[in-house]
């Protein structure tokens, strides 16, 4: 079973832009969006896949990531996710020994910046970088999931 650790905090100014290592543009929706599991589809460029996630429990869930080929994950979006979807773009960002994934979201979620680290350990140090702010990690309104069905836009 793979392990997902990760710590989620907001993003309060624009010096993460001097550590970027990529970017992407993705574009997920949900097929199934329940209390205890999530499933996902994503697209990134020109791949994509499938993700089953658990609940979360603390900072850790369980996680289940896989291919699929893009044309499918087109047509599951169009047919069978749930709406908006949510669109960001993805920035992998370097910091204190760990990379960062740090997403500028777009359409129903528009002015929101997220970062997150993932983790080895749940105890694992990391250095907290100058742009991070409130940590939002156990804050179910910042999961993506209920990003769809309440999108930040209408808070």
């Amino acid at each position: 079973m793979a392990l997902e650790i990760e710590r989620k905090f907001l993003v309060v100014n624009d010096k993460w832009k001097d550590n970027i290592l990529s970017e992407a543009v993705l574009k997920q929706g949900y097929i199934a969006n329940q209390p205890n599991a999530t499933v996902r589809v994503r697209i990134a460029g020109d791949s994509a896949c499938l993700n089953l996630k658990s609940a979360t429990k603390g900072i850790s869930r369980s996680e289940f990531e896989y291919p699929i080929p893009l044309a499918d994950a087109e047509q599951i979006l169009a047919q069978l996710a749930e709406q908006p979807f949510i669109d960001k773009t993805r920035y992998k960002v370097r910091w204190g020994g760990h990379v960062w994934d740090l997403d500028l979201f777009a359409g129903e979620n528009s002015g929101l910046i997220m970062a997150e680290v993932e983790l080895s350990s749940e105890d694992e140090p990391f250095e907290l970088p100058p742009w991070a702010g409130e940590e939002v990690s156990g804050d179910p309104r910042y999961y993506n999931a209920n990003l769809v069905k309440h999108p930040y836009s209408q808070w």
